[in-house]
């Protein structure tokens, strides 16, 4: 058996060596097909990769509260969405006092009717930033709050309500691209702060996201914009604790708010490894869609496989009557002609590999995207292809087994 695992591989190689450009062409569509799919993998495993380091970087232990359904949505808001009221600070403090699995909670202000904010220095502006007013207790929650100079403002700042920000790298960047950004006075949506922190940029994410932070004193912001409501909450839990810290966040929540023990909760709370579980899922959808794609693709590669080695049988009539006048079994002319047809598909699916692991590393070296090629996806095509020459080429095996010898050594 080994001995003819070997004839047989050997004949199939010959084959195609004397017949390099037919095999290529033959096996184009497996190449690509392949290809497609380890490119798409790559770069959904980079992007996958890289949102997940982006979340889980927010804090593993944590879970934001706010009053709208976060995370994907299905469709529109609905009127009761709409109708909810919006959670305030003294809901904080109670989930504080109250609830023994939460550490410490960090309490965020978001301006009401300023759609577009913007900070400036001189002649430089920076649009489309993440404006909010919070607490000193933000840095120790935000497990990507960390400082890359100066300070974070302080609580005596805060109860005094002093104009100070905390600004994130790329804005430090873009508006003092020479000069340090601590001391400096910049304008935030008409209001005057100074700098007293650079937030350090958080690390990971899909490359081109921008720290546009600016976080200001709770009641300085409170000062500014005296009705504004809109209140979030991240919630920091002792280790270990986190699902009991949102049981116990939600049901604090669900007594201030007055919600029934039979209605839903009128508000939601969601950890980072849900939201990673989202992101998951709608990468599980694009993978199967570029699998279903691809699949044409080496469906079309095995139809011209299946049409060449029918060709190939007719070709090799003679060699085939030959082969059975001395002596060839039934099983021996079909695992020829098997092994040519696999190692023909698996010769195409090992170009495709070599190409699409070309086209993933380089990618980063033109782009911001990150790209990881796993290792399922080189097994995966390789088995992928060589099935494909094996599902194609049965027929023609049969065909050439089925050969009268008499008839093929009359063959012209």
């Amino acid at each position: 058996m080994r001995q003819d695992f070997r004839e047989n591989l050997g004949l199939a190689f010959d084959t195609l060596r004397a017949h390099k450009l037919r095999s290529f062409l033959t096996v184009l569509g497996v190449v690509i097909g392949v290809g497609v799919i380890i490119v798409v993998a790559s770069l959904l495993a980079g992007f996958d990769r890289a949102v997940t380091e982006e979340i889980s970087g927010v804090g593993a232990d944590t879970a934001f509260v706010y009053r709208f359904q976060q995370g994907i949505r299905h469709g529109r808001m609905t009127k009761e969405e709409r109708m909810r009221k919006p959670l305030t600070v003294e809901d904080a403090d109670a989930i504080l006092e109250s609830a023994p699995a939460v550490k410490s909670i960090a309490v965020s202000l978001f301006p009401r009717g300023v759609s577009n904010n913007t900070v400036r220095y001189k002649d430089r502006e920076v649009v489309g930033i993440d404006y909010r007013g919070t607490f000193p207790s933000f840095i120790d929650v935000y497990a990507n709050a960390a400082m890359k100079e100066g300070r974070f403002f302080t609580a005596s700042e805060n109860h005094h309500r002093r104009n100070v920000a905390v600004i994130g790298e790329d804005i430090a960047t873009a508006l003092f691209p020479d000069v340090p950004a601590i001391g400096k006075e910049i304008l935030v949506s008409g209001t005057t702060f100074l700098v007293v922190g650079v937030f350090e940029k958080p690390r990971g994410g899909t490359g081109d996201d921008e720290d546009r932070r600016v976080a200001v004193p709770y009641y300085t912001l409170r000062k500014i914009y005296p009705h504004a409501e809109e209140h979030g909450f991240r919630i920091q839990a002792h280790q270990g604790q986190l699902d009991l810290a949102v049981d116990q966040t939600r049901d604090i929540l669900r007594r201030r708010r007055g919600v029934a023990y039979n209605d839903p909760d009128n508000f939601s709370i969601q950890t980072s490894q849900q939201i990673v579980e989202q992101f998951h899922a709608i990468v599980g959808v694009v993978a199967l869609v570029t699998v279903v794609l691809s699949s044409i693709g080496l469906l079309v590669g095995g139809v011209g496989v299946m049409n060449i080695m029918l060709v190939s049988v007719t070709e090799r009539t003679r060699e085939i009557g030959v082969r059975k006048a001395i002596g060839a079994r039934r099983r021996d002319i079909t695992w020829q002609f098997l092994f040519e047809a696999m190692a023909l598909t698996a010769t195409g699916g090992i170009l495709g590999m070599g190409v699409a692991s070309g086209i993933a590393l380089a990618i980063p070296l033109v782009t911001t995207f990150q790209t990881a090629v796993p290792l399922w996806s080189v097994a995966a095509g390789l088995i992928v292809s060589t099935t494909v020459g094996l599902i194609f080429g049965v027929w023609p095996a049969m065909k050439a087994s089925r050969l009268d010898p008499v008839e093929a050594l009359r063959y012209e």
